[in-house]
């Protein structure tokens, strides 16, 4: 970077730092906010009912699709930094990164053909390998000159990146869950587009960061800095560069294979009766260990070492993802299906409050800073800032109008019909219930008996009114008009016998709110932005744990957060559908999960920038990519099973899977502390 170019980046300051990173802030805080917002109802949107525009799939369906989702958009950046890197540069990979993005949740928000979703969903994929990587090179090209603020700047766009996963679980998550799963999606759109209109209109803040990379000179080469004596180059071989090509399309051809199989029954690695899906991604591992381990073998010892390590990390990496995130598919369904979340009395009270504070302070917040840069920036970038201001507004209105729901819902007691028979099973009779429905045609003979269910919409009716509901996965759902409309024309669409069922007003309750089961997501981005002052400070003391020891207790906090649910999920029989599980588990199981995150997640790649050389650095981001992609789908793949667990053993029996395997590693990993730190050759 020029003298002229930094002087003129660091002219207009907004908190000690250039406004050019508030800018970044908030392009990142609306990628994060359409990123997270769909993330959080994309699975609730698959397995909910046909008849209100969801798409009635198994979990093992929704999260085979969710895993590979997860895992491209860790897969897509490498090449998406490289394309930056040489050719277009970062800040023309940002801009078509969140065009494509916004145009990814446009098509997700039409309903017209199911092949739109997929559509979208590829959208995103690509759209994020260009966005991800070039977001934080420009913030390091920014503080190339001053390194001592970097560590600030990044803390900074770091609570962008989770106030924007806060407003965008917490507002696409209520609109999906509540109004329309077209609307969640839509509107994860519009403020992806609207981010990339603010950074587009701004970038001449920039200066001449980011901009297409120069071609060498001819003959020209670079100049290779080695790092410490014995250093030397390490070029690929031509059986390097095979085995790259061979596992990259093992990887990705499996990844995209498995929801083709598990949704649309079409198995590209099934030949006849014999499935070599296992086989297939167990060869592509194998070949993948023996390219890094024979690259390590071929490196200088310190290096070797180093890289050793790094591996050793990346296990545990993939281990933790595969954990982690459950969050946005198994415990999703959980809260969803088997957390009590109506809260009654004074209870009920106590969420409105709080959940008026937590939404409320931190969009106060952020407008404020929003506000700072505006004094800075509006008269040079007037456009951009007005689209930012525009955004902000639309939050704030859909934040009043969210409160305003919740404040004026009411709780109704309806009473349904249902057919009585009698079932016998293992020599014991057992009294099954039959939901009348709309296309239900009652025989004289049948046995009709009243049943109950608890409604709560804000809506106005008295005892003895009439509406509509729906059973959706043993849960009843409240048919407003928007919905009632959505479910018609569905059932016409689908040629399918209606599944409304008419319902009529017994009681009207006071005092009562249901929790989104979206709302639960929020917790990560929340207690991340309350604790980790407080790990950094840990860090930054004499008190600072090795790098074994924070990937150790990152793992074992993840399994004590699932041993919380597994503890919670005791009362659960086995095969049960619903159930009423205190939140107080789920809201710890995030707790330790984001404390688990805060040890593990941040210091990563700081670990990689110090184990390697310089020169490795793309390459080993690259490698942790991948790890982190293993992880996701990994995940997805074993969130699939949580149906087929808890239908033979139980639902507490799944969750001690993720309790036992990261708590073993993580002991596994501090144990191993001694022999780690020698092969970091003294980095701390």
């Amino acid at each position: 970077m020029s003298k002229k170019s930094r002087d003129d980046i660091f002219s207009s300051t907004v908190l000690g730092h250039p406004s050019g990173l508030f800018v970044l802030f908030f392009t990142e805080m609306w990628e994060r906010f359409s990123y997270y917002g769909m993330r959080a109802i994309l699975v609730l949107f698959l397995i909910s009912s046909v008849g209100i525009g969801g798409w009635d799939w198994t979990s093992k369906e929704a999260l085979a699709l969710y895993g590979t989702y997860t895992a491209m958009v860790y897969l897509t950046p490498i090449l998406g930094g490289y394309l930056a890197d040489k050719h277009i540069g970062y800040r023309k990979a940002v801009v078509w990164g969140a065009i494509i993005m916004a145009a990814g949740h446009g098509f997700m928000a039409l309903e017209f053909a199911n092949i739109f979703l997929y559509i979208g969903i590829g959208f995103l994929i690509i759209g994020n390998g260009l966005f991800k990587p070039n977001m934080t090179s420009i913030i390091s090209h920014m503080y190339k000159d001053t390194p001592e603020k970097k560590d600030g700047a990044y803390t900074i766009f770091y609570m962008g990146v989770n106030a924007g996963a806060f407003l965008g679980i917490m507002l696409c998550g209520y609109i999906g869950e509540k109004v329309s799963w077209s609307y969640g999606f839509g509107l994860a759109g519009i403020f992806m587009l609207l981010g990339m209109l603010q950074f587009y209109l701004a970038q001449g803040i920039f200066g001449d960061i980011g901009l297409a990379p120069e071609k060498a000179a001819a003959g020209e080469e670079e100049k290779v800095v080695f790092e410490f004596e014995g250093d030397r180059l390490n070029p690929f071989t031509q059986l390097d560069k095979i085995l790259i090509a061979v596992c990259a399309f093992i990887g990705v051809s499996w990844i995209i294979n498995d929801p083709l199989s598990a949704i649309g029954g079409i198995n590209l690695l099934q030949f006849g009766d014999i499935d070599i899906s296992g086989w297939y991604i167990l060869t592509g591992v194998i070949l993948f260990l023996i390219l890094i381990f024979s690259r390590i073998m071929r490196a200088p010892r310190q290096t070797r070492d180093r890289m050793i390590a790094i591996v050793i990390f990346a296990v545990m990496t993939v281990c933790f993802w595969a954990c982690f995130e459950q969050a946005g598919g198994s415990m999703t369904i959980f809260a969803n299906d088997f957390t009590g979340r109506i809260m009654a009395g004074s209870w009920s009270t106590i969420f409105i409050v709080v959940n008026i504070l937590i939404t409320v302070i931190p969009i106060a917040i952020i407008t404020y800073v929003l506000y700072l840069l505006f004094k800075q920036t509006f008269a040079k970038y007037a456009l951009s800032n007005i689209f930012l201001g525009s955004s902000f507004i639309m939050i704030w209105v859909i934040v009043f109008w969210m409160i305003n729901r919740n404040l004026n819902s009411n709780a109704f007691v309806v009473e349904y019909d249902t057919i009585e028979t009698i079932e016998t099973k293992d020599g014991e009779e057992k009294k099954v219930y039959t939901n009348v429905l709309e296309s239900t045609t009652v025989a004289a003979t049948d046995v009709i008996v009243k049943k109950t269910a608890t409604i709560i919409e804000p809506v106005e009716l008295a005892v003895g009114g009439q509406l509509n509901i729906m059973e959706v996965r043993g849960k009843y759902i409240f048919l407003g008009d928007e919905k009632l409309k959505i479910a018609r024309q569905k059932i016409a669409d689908e040629g399918e016998d209606s599944p409304i069922i008419a319902a009529t007003v017994t009681e009207v309750k006071e005092n009562e709110v249901e929790i989104p089961a979206t709302w639960f997501g929020i917790l990560n981005s929340l207690f991340i932005i309350i604790f980790a002052p407080l790990f950094s400070k840990w860090w930054e003391s004499k008190y600072n744990p090795s790098a074994a020891s924070k990937y150790g207790f990152g793992l074992i906090l993840l399994g004590l957060g699932f041993a919380a649910l597994a503890f919670g999920s005791m009362g659960i029989e086995s095969g049960a559908k619903t159930a009423s599980v205190s939140i107080i588990w789920l809201i710890l199981a995030y707790l330790l999960h984001t404390l688990g995150e805060l040890c593990l997640s941040p210091v990563a790649l700081s670990y990689i920038s110090k184990l390697v050389p310089g020169r490795m650095i793309a390459l080993m981001f690259g490698v942790w990519y991948i790890a982190i992609a293993i992880g996701n789908k990994t995940a997805g793949v074993m969130g699939g099973q949580i149906e087929e667990i808890a239908e033979k053993s139980s639902l507490s029996s799944f969750f001690l899977i993720f309790t036992i395997v990261p708590i073993a590693l993580g002991i596994l990993g501090i144990l191993l502390n001694p022999v780690i730190k020698k092969l970091m050759h003294g980095v701390r």
